[in-house]
Order: structure tokens, then C-alpha cells, then sequence
């Protein structure tokens, strides 16, 4: 069987990630504008109205994003008073992150919009469409977190 070459722009993680990168940025604008927040520290805000009472280490392992980056945002909505940090009791390690009332008004704030542009940037696909493409992910997610777990990914 011929191997093909390689070409950057049909190689799907080259694909992903050029595609989420400029999603994310473009929402990262949005957000930025209106309510002041990084895309890190949104996700977290969202994370912690899900999950209230969540540690950092969940964080980080739910979102994919790394430790530093969790913090970073964490210290800055702790700073803008929109979490707290509470004693974790089963771990005196670590602490819980909790949404502050400031915190749940602002996710109540940003949540609508999120959605709004999600709707915006799927408005020219079929329900169908984005449910396929949506389990499609998923799979791929999976796919992936199963090569990483037999240390099969270099």
C-alpha cells in the first residue's frame, strides 16, 4: 500500500486545531469585550457553575488545560471576586472552587451569549449535521484518550 504525503492542510489534527483556534479566538473576543474574561477564565466559570465545589486538579483534567493556566485564572477571578477557594475536606491539600454570588451573575450573564454564538457559528448546518459532527468529536476525544492511555502517542 503507497503512503500518501503528507500535506498540512488536509492532515485533520492540522484541521482541528486551526479550526478551534479560530473559534476560540473569535468567542475570546466576545468575551473579552463584554465581560472582561480569557477564554481559560471562562471555562473555568463554567466548570465551577457545573460542578460547584470542584478542585483545580479536576479542572485541569476536565478541560485539558494545564496546571499553570488553571491557576492563572483562578487567582484572577479569585481576585475579582467571582470565586472563592474553600477547605477541601477530603483532601486538606487542595481547595474547592466555588462560584461567588458576583460569579453566578456573571455566568448567568455570559452562558446566554455562549450559546448565542455557538448558534451563530453552526447557523449554516442542519441539527442533524451537528449532532453527527458533535458524536464525531466525542469519538475522536475517546480515540485519543485510549492511544495516550497505551502509550501508543509518543
Amino acid at each position: 500500500m503507497a503512503r500518501r504525503p503528507l500535506i498540512l492542510d488536509d492532515f485533520i489534527p492540522y484541521r482541528l486545531s486551526v479550526t478551534s483556534n479560530l473559534v476560540s479566538d473569535t468567542i475570546a473576543r466576545t468575551y473579552e469585550a463584554l465581560f472582561g474574561l480569557t477564554i481559560p477564565e471562562w471555562r473555568l466559570v463554567a466548570v465551577i457553575a457545573e460542578r460547584d465545589g470542584i478542585t483545580q486538579q479536576a479542572i485541569g483534567a476536565t478541560t485539558r488545560m494545564d496546571k499553570v493556566t488553571v491557576s492563572r485564572a483562578a487567582i484572577a477571578l479569585a481576585d475579582r471576586g467571582l470565586l472563592a477557594r474553600v477547605a477541601n475536606p477530603d483532601d486538606r491539600r487542595s481547595h474547592l472552587l466555588r462560584l461567588t454570588g458576583p460569579g453566578h451573575k456573571l455566568y448567568a450573564a455570559v452562558a446566554p451569549q455562549a450559546i448565542a454564538l455557538e448558534r451563530r457559528i453552526f447557523a449554516g448546518f442542519a441539527p442533524a449535521e451537528i449532532a453527527a459532527f458533535t458524536a464525531m468529536l466525542r469519538r475522536i476525544e475517546a480515540a485519543a484518550l485510549a492511544l495516550d492511555a497505551t502509550g501508543d502517542a509518543p
